[in-house]
């Protein structure tokens, strides 16, 4: 008798439940609206806004040209071109370039020898060359000039904008980049190395684009959604994005897929629907959109997946709770039936 009223109890509970998860499952619609003919496609791309510098990207920045500013102070590891007039005959000739050693003096040899010229301007280093020459030489003349500074190596290669909108440049600072197009960020960073250099010339390109991504949303109908960001390189279409991830999941409803395209606050949102099977099958372009930066190509599920997923969350507490029932009832009626097994429970 227990266990028939169990069975209409859960019968009607059962019922229930369908019901009201069929009822409750009425997911929200977003309104789709065709694209207009403006919209790029795959056989009509537009190219990007001119690209504007954030956080992460990653820039080549190459120092060109760096004339330091007079007057020039020696460093060491610098090199310098020395040459000199008025050499004996008998005696090695100098000439050529001579790298300043770490202690700040250049060596000629016996029977010259050397002397410091660091932190001496090239007037002053050509000034003590002849001093020190003419202990071994009549009336020499000498010129001393800046072949190359080591400072012209510390810029070159790819610098990461950080996070405030920077780019270090060593020794020298950094400059603010954040905002600017490619042409901007090298004017601002030739003005900041002008502080050193006599009308420097930098190279800047950028290397890794990636502040500008768009996003593939997978939709697993209430059992979460997985987020793909992609870099934007400009050339993307809706086919290219979804082959980058290995195709759709099995639940994907082929016919609920779009691209959410963002608008300013208070504007209308531009939902562009892409008809899948006709892209891949049909080798359709008109709803094979080119995807722009920040984009969302939202793929859905099918519906019914959604109204399984939800069935399962709200009949497995009650499977526990009727399991836990049953056995409560089952234990009760076998005592009943044989009251000796209540002895043998209690040993």
């Amino acid at each position: 008798m227990l266990a028939q009223r169990f069975k209409a109890l859960s019968s009607r509970l059962a019922l229930l439940t369908a019901f009201s998860v069929l009822v409750g499952c009425t997911r929200q619609v977003v309104r789709v609206v065709p694209a207009s003919p403006e919209v790029p496609r795959e056989l009509t791309k537009t190219t990007h806004p001119t690209y504007v510098i954030e956080p992460p990207d990653i820039l080549q920045i190459d120092l060109i040209a760096a004339t330091p500013k007079p007057p020039f102070r020696v460093k060491p590891l610098d090199v310098l071109s020395v040459s000199v007039r008025g050499t004996n005959a008998e005696l090695p000739p100098i000439g050529g370039a001579y790298t300043v050693a770490p202690d700040g003096r250049i060596t000629f040899g016996e029977p010259y020898g050397s002397i410091s010229v660091v932190g001496m301007t090239t007037d002053e280093a050509t000034a003590a060359v002849e001093k020190l020459l003419t202990a071994t030489l009549k009336k020499p003349g000498a010129n001393v000039t800046l072949l190359q500074t080591r400072a012209t190596q510390q810029i070159r290669g790819p610098h990461l904008v950080r996070a405030d909108g920077t780019v270090g440049l060593g020794t020298y600072g950094q400059v603010q980049v954040v905002g600017m197009t490619v042409p901007e960020a090298k004017l601002a960073i030739e003005k900041e190395l002008g502080a050193v250099f006599q009308d420097p010339e930098v190279s800047v390109e950028v290397v890794g684009y990636n502040s500008k991504l768009y996003y593939i949303v997978f939709d697993y109908g209430g059992a979460g959604q997985q987020i793909i960001p992609q870099p934007s390189t400009g050339n993307e279409t809706v086919l290219d994005a979804i082959s980058k991830t290995a195709g759709l999941p099995t639940v994907a409803d082929q016919q609920g897929i779009w691209v959410a395209r963002p608008a300013p606050a208070g504007s209308a949102r531009q939902v562009l629907p892409v008809d899948w099977k006709a892209v891949v099958e049909g080798a359709d372009t008109s709803t094979n959109y080119q995807i722009l930066p920040g984009d969302r190509v939202f793929v859905k599920a099918y519906d019914l997946v959604a109204t399984d997923n939800k069935l399962a969350r709200i009949i497995a507490p009650v499977e526990r709770i009727f399991g836990i029932v049953l056995l409560g009832s089952s234990t009760v009626n076998s005592i009943r039936t044989d009251p000796n097994l209540l002895l043998g429970l209690g040993r």
